[in-house]
């Protein structure tokens, strides 16, 4: 029963709910909404008014800025016909330019053909009398274009000549002042400070003997001792009516040496047969092989280097048994090595590399009798093969100038041998050699043209050559000098240097009877 009195309470409500709620939409809903379509209408018109407004607004801005446009371009077009006007008319007045520079080329081209013309024709004309002028000239001076062109050019070379020697006669003038102070220094003082002895050695070995006696047991019963000792040291016992001396013959200095020891010992010790005469000349061997080498290193150690391969040491220790137009060959070399040494340090040069070189520079000399060539060729190949520096091995190739010095060291190696070489007292040289030598130096001067007399004087160390004062003058003398020492230098070998000098003298000779 409850049950039912709820369900209606709720169905009542449900009713009373709709009915309240048709009422409140259809009177109050309905109210507020044509409230709002009377307020959407006036805003309508509102917004419609205020769009038209605003239309007539910007229509009349536009038209505004349509005009103003407008004017602007119409000031632009106006300005841009008025910038073609002007250029129209400066192209108008250039063409003008043009035509008139045009008209005056023409002109002036037409003129200059003319002048052409008429040069070509002038040419032409100055060409015919130029040579009807030759020809003229030709018959008058009996002489050819040709020839008279040979005598002009000798002529200008003569004169030439003649500038250019007075011209370095100044020059040389000028350099002697400093040159000459300086080369005369560095050489006196390598010179002042190496005093060595003058040359004493031989190049025949002569073994003084106890007694006449002593001759025949060195020749033996029917030759045999002397066949048994020539054969065994491969040199030539000559004996002859010099008292109590024989003579021993070799081109091999170190056999000769080996053979002179064997035959003092064995004439020393008294027993002179072939078993004694081997005996004796293998501990002669032995003898001058360990001189050989003590001389070597003391060379090496008076001059001062160190790392010599030992093979180099003991070829130059065979050079003491060698001598050159008398000269001691290994006391010459540690001469060079000095005195190139000197010369180094004088000009800031390496000293050890100069002093090896110069002690080495003659090595080749050693072993010319074995093998054929020049002993600068053959010491240089013989340093490379026993790894020697570059610079050391073309020095000692350079130092006879059989190749061109290329380096100071070369220079000073050169220096250094001729200094050694020609100092007085170092070498000795047969009669007949020196008589050619000055033979040969009056020979060349007296080739030249206008020498009256040469003589060589000072053992050939200055020629004096006196010339013809009419066809020489003072600046060409000097020329002459110059030109003579070149072909001296050319033809002939000769140790040190050789002064050339060239007199020019006139006389006035006349006679009061």
């Amino acid at each position: 029963m409850d049950m039912l009195i709820k369900i209606a309470f709720i169905v009542i409500g449900v009713i009373a709910g709709f009915l309240f709620g048709f009422f409140f939409r259809k009177y109050v809903i309905d109210s507020k909404l044509s409230s709002a379509e009377q307020k959407v209408d006036l805003l309508l018109n509102n917004a419609k008014k205020e769009a038209a407004t605003l239309k007539k607004e910007i229509l009349l801005e536009g038209k505004e800025e349509i005009q103003n446009l407008k004017m602007s371009a119409e000031e632009e077009i106006n300005r841009q016909k008025f910038e073609l006007k002007k250029k129209e008319d400066r192209l108008m007045n250039r063409e003008d330019s043009i035509e008139k520079k045009a008209y005056y080329l023409e002109k002036k081209e037409h003129e200059l053909n003319q002048r052409r013309e008429e040069l070509e024709r002038k040419n032409k004309e100055l060409d015919e009398v130029l040579e009807k002028e030759i020809l003229r000239l030709e018959a008058i001076a009996e002489l050819t274009k040709e020839e008279a062109k040979a005598i002009l050019m000798k002529k200008i070379q003569d004169e030439a000549k003649y500038e250019s020697a007075k011209e370095l006669k100044n020059i040389e003038a000028k350099l002697k002042e400093e040159a000459d102070v300086i080369a005369k220094k560095i050489i006196s003082q390598s010179i002042q400070r190496c005093a060595l002895e003058h040359v004493s050695e031989t190049t025949v070995s002569v073994v003084n003997l106890p007694n006449d006696e002593m001759k025949g047991r060195i020749i033996g019963r029917e030759g045999r001792n002397i066949r048994i000792f020539e054969n065994l040291t491969g040199i030539n016992i000559i004996v002859d009516d010099t008292p109590e001396a024989v003579i021993l013959s070799s081109f091999d200095p170190v056999r000769r040496e080996i053979a002179r020891v064997t035959l003092e010992n064995l004439i020393m010790d008294g027993r002179i047969h072939p078993a004694r005469i081997e005996e004796m000349y293998e501990k002669a061997s032995k003898i001058v092989n360990d001189e050989i080498k003590a001389e070597g290193e003391q060379a090496v150690f008076d001059a001062g280097i160190s790392g010599i391969n030992p093979g180099l040491i003991k070829v130059l220790g065979r050079l003491k048994y060698r001598t050159s137009y008398g000269q001691n060959v290994l006391q010459h070399s540690k001469e060079v090595a000095y005195i190139a040494g000197i010369i180094a340090s004088e000009l800031g040069v390496n000293v050890k590399k100069a002093k090896r070189a110069g002690l080495l520079h003659d090595i080749g000399k050693a072993l010319t009798h074995d093998i054929e060539g020049s002993h600068a060729i053959i010491g240089a190949e013989l340093a490379k093969r026993l790894n020697e520096d570059d610079e050391i091995c073309h020095a000692i190739k350079a130092h006879h100038n059989e190749i061109e010095a290329e380096t100071i060291l070369d220079v000073i190696i050169q220096a250094a041998d001729q200094i050694s070489g020609g100092r007085p007292g170092a070498r000795r040289e047969t009669l007949e050699s020196y008589v050619k030598r000055l033979e040969s130096l009056e020979r060349i001067a007296t080739d030249f043209k206008g020498i009256e007399k040469a003589y060589a004087i000072q053992a050939g160390r200055e020629i004096r050559v006196i010339v013809k004062p009419e066809e020489v003058d003072d600046d060409m003398s000097i020329v002459l000098a110059r030109d003579i020492a070149k072909e001296i230098e050319k033809e002939m070998e000769y140790p040190g240097q050789i002064k050339v000098t060239v007199i020019r003298e006139s006389r006035a000779v006349e006679y009061a009877k």
